[in-house]
């Protein structure tokens, strides 16, 4: 037996011992751990599956030892995620850390910053937010308007964030702040700092949404003290760090059904529930259009998987991640609209007995299915990425010049 075929032996054996059953399947909503200084569980099961996963680093487990990651090989690292997935295994914690800083400090952080942000990230201890999104910007990520004075030892911060996800539970923010106004370009001048969400001076405003969460926020930052060990990167070279970022974000948020989430709903399933036999010419319309949305989804899922493995071999697939994010999001909310027209008015609950668990949380993940498409750059901005930078298409703003 390779060496290979032995670690899948022992993890596939370890992840059946360790991984309790009421974890294996799509988690419901308010069921995701999120690490955090404050963490909460809502049962015994997900404690001990977080501590078992943390105490054997596979929360990164391609991450250097060093950092707290388990140094896997990347031949490894698909043996696990394989084993995961076929347990069907929850996440045992979220992390936007982990997620999309953690990689761009691994390449761009100094010695100091690793062994300072990741160690935290890789044992759940630290809850992290993203400030990139301001007021009047838009999609317009570069422009911009929060800044970081330089005084010397630190960095005074003012200005706002918004649309930043739980930052009234987060510990720490990973900011673009411009730095340098003197440049004619909106890209040039911005820095990517971290800074500690209980400073003095920043102030958290839950925003309400259409599904009923308050998952976003309004950031305010009033002279908010930052030290200069917190500058990741070059000053004002942040703009290569956040393309660096978004790209991991994508990647990520385009694994969110292969990550077992909330909005990962068994189509078919439902829609045989709600609708058992198809007895109208529209029922068998409805019908046609879950199963091709049901293979676009099996399609999609194995392409994931081919994009994982292309990522372990060191190929560049950023471009494939962008493209992956537009799809997975647009699908999602296809499928959601296909259970509505399924289910008529079970699917339009809000609160009360009248509605099942399974019910509300359909309607819920509905109406944020369209958030999903605006998170992370919108599907608009997603295809102009995929037009300019992954098929190098003429840029028609310019007059048809590359």
């Amino acid at each position: 037996m390779s060496s290979l075929e032995t670690f899948r032996t022992q993890t596939r054996a370890w992840l059946e011992a360790n991984c309790p059953a009421s974890l294996r399947g799509p988690a419901a909503a308010g069921e995701l751990v999120w690490g955090a200084s404050r963490i909460e569980f809502a049962n015994e099961d997900q404690q001990l599956w977080f501590e078992r996963m943390r105490d054997r680093n596979w929360f990164c487990p391609a991450w250097p030892e060093a950092y707290g990651g388990a140094g896997l090989a990347s031949e490894e690292v698909a043996v696990l995620e394989q084993e995961l997935r076929r347990l069907r295994c929850r996440p045992p914690q979220i992390n936007l850390g982990i997620w999309m800083l953690g990689p761009v400090l691994l390449e761009y952080g100094t010695e100091e910053q690793k062994q300072r942000l990741l160690t935290p990230m890789t044992r759940g201890e630290v809850r992290w937010c993203q400030g990139f999104s301001e007021p009047n910007a838009g999609s317009d990520l570069a422009n911009i308007r929060t800044s970081a004075r330089d005084e010397g030892d630190h960095f005074v911060v003012d200005g706002s964030k918004i649309w930043t996800s739980y930052g009234d539970k987060s510990d720490w923010m990973y900011a673009l702040v411009r730095t340098d106004n003197s440049s004619g370009k909106k890209q040039e001048g911005i820095s990517l700092l971290v800074l500690d969400m209980h400073s003095e001076g920043v102030e958290a405003r839950p925003i309400d949404l259409i599904s009923g969460k308050s998952s976003f926020c309004e950031v305010f930052f009033d002279g908010v003290k930052v030290p200069k060990e917190n500058l990741i990167g070059p000053l004002n070279g942040g703009w290569t760090l956040a393309k660096k970022l978004l790209q991991h974000e994508r990647s990520a948020m385009s694994k969110f059904g292969e990550f077992s989430l909330p909005t990962h709903f068994d189509l078919m399933s439902i829609l045989r529930e709600y609708l058992p036999q198809a007895r109208t010419a529209s029922d068998h319309v409805l019908e046609a259009r879950a199963q091709a949305c049901a293979l676009d989804e099996q399609a999609y899922n194995l392409t994931v998987q081919r994009m994982g493995e292309a990522a372990r071999d060191g190929q560049d697939v950023s471009g494939i991640a962008s493209i992956m994010k537009l799809v997975h999001t647009e699908q999602e909310k296809t499928k959601f609209e296909i259970l509505v027209d399924a289910m008529g008015h079970r699917a339009l609950g809000w609160d009360g007995y009248e509605f099942s668990a399974q019910e509300l949380a359909i309607s819920k993940a509905w109406l944020m299915s369209y958030t999903q498409t605006i998170a992370g750059g919108s599907s608009e901005v997603q295809l102009n990425v995929i037009a300019k930078r992954v098929l190098q298409l003429p840029d028609a703003s310019k007059g048809g010049a590359k």
